[in-house]
């Protein structure tokens, strides 16, 4: 158990909320998933989960930001930009995989 002293912030000291923190965001674990799936494009994964311009913008900048994806800007007109996992994005996969094969356990599909 870790030991907080006045110069620890326990937000970062625990590894569970470290990772909680990351993907925390209503649409963070399910744009993961999509990139699972290969390359996508902005538009791409609005269609797909249908999310707002805004959110879907600030979600991706997050995401980038935390390492776990990639944004690709080609330098064409009008321009192209795809977003891909990471090396450390890839090695988030088992943790999906496992997030998937605890809800198929416990919920039924509706």
């Amino acid at each position: 158990m870790a030991v907080f002293d006045s110069t620890t912030n326990q937000r970062t000291a625990c590894p569970v909320t470290r990772v909680q923190q990351m993907v925390a965001g209503k649409w963070k674990i399910i744009l993961l998933w999509h990139l699972t799936h290969g390359t996508h494009r902005f538009h791409e994964l609005q269609q797909l989960t249908g999310i707002s311009k805004g959110t879907l913008t600030r979600q991706l900048r997050e995401l980038e930001a935390d390492g776990l994806i990639q944004r690709h800007v080609f330098g064409e007109v009008p321009p192209r930009v795809e977003y891909s996992l990471t090396d450390a994005g890839h090695s988030f996969l088992p943790i999906l995989d496992q997030m998937a094969a605890w809800s198929e356990q416990h919920f039924q599909a509706e």
